[in-house]
């Protein structure tokens, strides 16, 4: 049988061609910048950028850990997203340092193919944990007299489980799509690393399945996650206005205010990624914005909720012995 269909012409053509995806074809991340006095200033500024990431994140993780007082259902979401984090940024930045230092621009084929799918993985989690969250917030401020019954750690653990096994399931699929693909022998990506949709649009097979797959990912794990997001949080306008006491609404509100600006940023520029990756030429332009949800919002985490939040002020405080602002 296998023989047979290995001797139909244009089956015998695409493996051919199929051979180039095994052990031939060579990524090329062309990064951010072909400039070498630009590569510097990337290179350290994205070292500085990681390194706040990963330490901020880690004393979240640290102070949520040691303080009896932060066992609670909110911070324990913190400090999965602050993991989350640190495991999402280092699928990405040690490569492209490395790659900057090494003055290189390779990735191979299994690299690339590991680095998307840790990335989506990373990614997805991120945002059905913020999800996840918001709900928690919801119980908090509309069912506060049912909250320990409903937030109980059990059901907790089994929430950042369902989101994690989500996640998985997603990126391997993803992934595995990829594999199906064509690629030249000599592939470029305009971009720092592996990015899904880039890779997908380099292929020189018919990526029309590939791109139904990723649209329909991109709908039902990006927009119900939002959806969710945005019904909670109708919820708890709606709660925080029937409260009489102004103590009570700000205090109701400023809960609230640091998840809020978390989601805003890293939905708001993913799906600005996203929606402009959809023009062909804007690829370099799509490839700094991505920083900004890559990047830049897992650095800014720890001080989002650090600096709002006394309890985590005086946890580090407990830990470090310094004072935090």
């Amino acid at each position: 049988m296998e023989t047979f269909i290995l001797e139909t012409p244009t089956s015998h053509h695409h493996h051919m061609e199929a051979d180039n995806d095994t052990g031939i074809s060579e990524f090329l991340l062309l990064g951010l910048s072909e400039e070498q006095e630009l590569q510097n200033i990337i290179f350290g500024l994205f070292l500085c950028m990681y390194l706040i990431t990963v330490l901020g994140n880690l004393l979240i993780i640290l102070a949520v850990s040691l303080d009896s007082h932060l066992h609670t259902p909110m911070y324990f979401f913190l400090a999965s997203l602050s993991f989350v984090d640190i495991c999402f940024t280092s699928t990405t930045i040690p490569k492209m340092l490395w790659n900057i230092q090494t003055q290189s621009q390779v990735i191979t084929y299994a690299g690339c193919l590991t680095q998307m799918y840790f990335f989506l993985n990373f990614g997805g989690w991120d945002d059905r944990l913020l999800t996840v969250m918001a709900y928690d917030h919801f119980v908090a401020i509309c069912h506060p007299l049912h909250y320990t019954v409903i937030m109980n750690p059990r059901f907790c653990g089994l929430l950042v489980l369902v989101s994690w096994v989500i996640s998985v399931l997603n990126s391997l699929l993803q992934s595995l799509m990829v594999l199906r693909l064509s690629f030249r022998t000599k592939v470029e990506i305009p971009h720092f690393f592996c990015e899904l949709n880039q890779v997908v649009g380099q292929a020189c097979s018919d990526t029309f399945l590939n791109d139904m797959v990723m649209n329909s990912g991109i709908m039902l794990l990006g927009g119900a996650p939002l959806a969710g997001i945005l019904y909670s949080y109708s919820k708890i306008v709606s709660s925080i206005r029937r409260i009489s006491s102004a103590q009570g609404k700000y205090k109701a509100f400023s809960t609230c205010a640091s998840h809020l600006s978390v989601v805003s940023l890293f939905f708001g520029t993913s799906l600005g990624v996203y929606l402009s990756s959809a023009a062909p030429q804007s690829s370099h332009s799509s490839a700094v914005a991505s920083v900004m949800y890559t990047v830049v919002t897992p650095m800014l985490n720890p001080f989002i909720y650090s600096l709002r939040n006394r309890d985590i002020k005086r946890a580090l405080k407990r830990i470090t012995g310094v004072p935090v602002m």
